[in-house]
């Protein structure tokens, strides 16, 4: 596995170890190469990106700006691949899937490593983020039962009628930096499972994992072309969204860019499915446990420094909160940040400095609407990382839905703490924001429970459940302005929108000799 040993690995242990550093190095080379109908190839773009390790700064590996004739040549090599593959038994692609699964298994600890050198979260929460991507190769394990169609016989006289779902052609994906493992573990096992071909875009800022999935992916053997990754920004993405031979666009990131994606490659003719920002809430009630509330609230909201499409960012107290803010600043305070490496870290640094300035910029227009600022997170230095992008836990409470702290996702690790004075008024508050990936609520009321799962408009309903994201038997399913499309990722959903349906209707009869021709509409009762 030349890419995997030689580069990849390279870069996720190139800041601990002298000697592997020059093994990733060998060639004068950092730049990632695009993966190309089965061969890691080095673009020809003088123009790179650099991948750098948010903890230190230190450049881990330089992304290429990828010519157009590249992206080309990979949907080309995905259009080439495309009639052998979907003609593979589905037997022998699930087989492929079943290895493919062994092997990020046997490899996650160097897929956790690599994530954390270039994403920044915690070693534990990068295992996380590598397990929530297997568990929908496992998924996809099962296609022959997942694709299957439906049959009637003897729809009319001596005719039957059935569907199959049969694949779609050449299918995209496009990825954020914040989960570099699971997100294009989302797209291109159940794509391909299901007989596509696909593009894979990586985010630039983490390019690492998405290349080891892609050598073990072959190394399970997966065919030349039918996974190929192109290296870029937005010349790639439009690139993506235009193309004729694409049939299908997977995308999650940011609102801006996803609602881009969306009209652009609608436009065009594809299917398109867009997870975008979130603005995610937890309704706590008087009668919650204390101890599991606050555990809930304090891990889903500063989990992987915030960074998730699905962090518990809000929450809103039912009643008084002074106990409550209490309890959850004395526990944000004993969380440790440093290093995704250091075993004792609770949370590493965002993404970029950018990112920082960007948290910084919403914690203050906070304070300056009226906020309390409980916890500021924003001066913290971690000794040995002084060059990192650390945010420490923030907390902002009197907060209201007119402030920009609220209204924009902030995506780092800042807690907002609102106040409502019945479950109803609690429930309206969360309603009245645009977004709507999830929303859960924190009681010993089965009454509460059920009126807030019924009334509540969130695509993942979460009872005591502070991230209620669900296995992939089930669909993501975010909504509102945090969903773009009419099919979500995996599960039977995912299958649905990697498919089309195609209906048969078959007749064998024996007519005897002499009759005649009706061109009369044929019906049900006669045919």
């Amino acid at each position: 596995m030349r890419y995997l040993n030689s580069r990849v690995f390279g870069v996720a242990y190139s800041h601990f170890s002298t000697a592997t550093e020059q093994l990733w190095r060998q060639g004068n080379s950092l730049r990632v190469p695009n993966l190309i109908g089965g061969s890691f190839i080095d673009s020809h773009s003088s123009d790179s990106i650099d991948v750098l390790n948010p903890a230190t700064q230190e450049v881990v590996s330089q992304v290429p700006l990828s010519t157009n004739e590249e992206f080309k040549s990979a949907v080309s090599a995905a259009k080439e691949a495309y009639p052998s593959w979907r003609n593979t038994p589905i037997t022998t692609r699930q087989r492929v899937m079943f290895k493919f699964q062994d092997l990020i298994r046997k490899n996650m600890d160097a897929l956790a490593l690599n994530i954390t050198t270039e994403q920044g979260k915690t070693l534990k929460d990068a295992q996380g983020d590598v397990f929530r991507g297997l568990e929908v190769v496992e998924h996809a394990c099962g296609m022959a039962t997942l694709q299957m169609g439906e049959y009637v016989s003897n729809v009319s006289t001596g005719i039957d009628t059935y569907s199959v779902r049969e694949p779609l052609g050449v299918c995209a994906g496009i990825c954020p930096f914040n989960f570099p493992a699971m997100i294009p573990l989302w797209m291109f096992p159940v794509a391909v499972t299901c007989g596509n071909t696909f593009v894979l875009k990586p985010s630039e800022k983490d390019p690492g994992a998405s290349m080891i999935l892609a050598e073990l992916a072959m190394q399970a053997g997966l065919p030349k072309g039918v996974l190929n990754i192109v290296h870029g920004t937005h010349d790639v993405v439009n690139a993506i969204c235009d193309d004729d031979d694409i049939r299908a666009v997977s995308f999650v990131g940011s609102n801006t860019a996803g609602m881009h994606i969306y009209s652009r490659a609608s436009a065009s003719g594809k299917r398109v499915q867009s997870n975008m920002g979130a603005k995610n809430h937890g309704i706590v009630m008087p009668d919650a446990n204390v101890d599991a509330t606050l555990n809930a609230l304090i891990a889903a909201g500063f989990g992987a420094a915030g960074q998730r499409c699905m962090a518990l960012s809000t929450v809103v107290f039912v009643g008084d909160s002074k106990f409550w803010e209490e309890k959850i600043v004395e526990r944000a305070k004993a969380l440790k940040v440093s290093a995704g490496t250091d075993p004792e870290a609770d949370l590493g640094p965002v993404i970029s400095k950018q990112a920082k300035e960007r948290v910084h910029k919403l914690v203050q227009s906070g304070v300056e609407s009226g906020a309390r600022l409980l916890l500021d997170g924003r001066n913290i230095k971690v000794r040995g990382y002084e060059q990192g992008n650390f945010v420490g836990p923030t907390i902002l409470a009197d907060v209201t839905a007119d402030m920009e702290c609220y209204k924009e996702e902030i995506f780092g690790p800042v807690l907002i703490c609102m106040q409502a004075d019945s479950l109803e008024e609690a429930i309206s508050i969360v309603n009245r924001n645009k977004y709507g990936n999830g929303a859960v609520i924190f009681t010993s009321s089965g009454i509460a429970a059920r009126k807030f799962q019924t009334e509540i408009e969130a695509g993942q309903v979460g009872i005591n459940v502070p991230i209620p994201v669900p296995l992939p038997f089930f669909s993501f399913t975010g909504s509102k302005a945090s969903f773009a499309g009419d099919l979500n990722f995996y599960g039977k959903a995912g299958v649905q929108f990697f498919t089309q349906i195609k209906t048969v209707t078959q007749q064998w009869k024996d007519l005897p000799s002499g009759a005649g021709v009706s061109l009369a509409m044929p019906t049900s009762q006669k045919s």
